[in-house]
């Protein structure tokens, strides 16, 4: 019987400068709703602040995401010097499809913009579901619109 655990990523090159980038990532729980309200209806934080280890945040999500309307996320990793995030889904709609769900965020500076690096490490419910690639495309969509929210704020 093959394996139910996976692993996906994606690069994105963005114009953003790290820093810049980054600060827009770390206040998503404010920013995301406001600037994409079709992707993301709110994000609450639930415990700690949203910015470090042990934060729990709410995300509601909009028309844009197609499977996913609610997930709960859990930070296990804030690193602000290297610019990385990890969480772990800890409730939600995902995990009808997954059994543990972990995402991986860093952002390092290339040339004048950014390389924006998304992971995740999962474990399927079943061998029926499909890879995640439609959550690393909507990773995707999400970065390419922080982008462009970045460069206009």
């Amino acid at each position: 019987m093959a394996s139910s655990n996976g692993k996906v990523e994606v690069e994105v090159e963005v114009k953003s400068n790290a820093e810049k980038f980054w600060s827009t990532l770390k206040d998503s729980a404010t920013i995301f709703p406001r600037a994409f309200p079709y992707d993301y209806k709110s994000i609450e934080i639930l415990e700690g602040d949203g910015k470090t280890a042990g934060s729990i945040r709410l995300v509601t999500f909009g028309e844009g995401s197609p499977l996913v309307k609610i997930t709960k996320e859990k930070i296990d990793v804030f690193d602000d010097s290297k610019r990385t995030l990890t969480y772990s889904v800890i409730d939600g709609d995902l995990l009808k499809y997954f059994k543990k769900f972990k995402g991986h965020i860093s952002v390092t500076p290339k040339g004048d913009g950014s390389l924006v690096k998304w992971s995740s490490e999962f474990e399927k419910g079943s061998h029926e579901v499909p890879e995640p690639e439609l959550i690393k495309e909507f990773a995707v969509k999400t970065f390419l619109k922080v982008d462009d929210y970045t460069l206009n704020a």
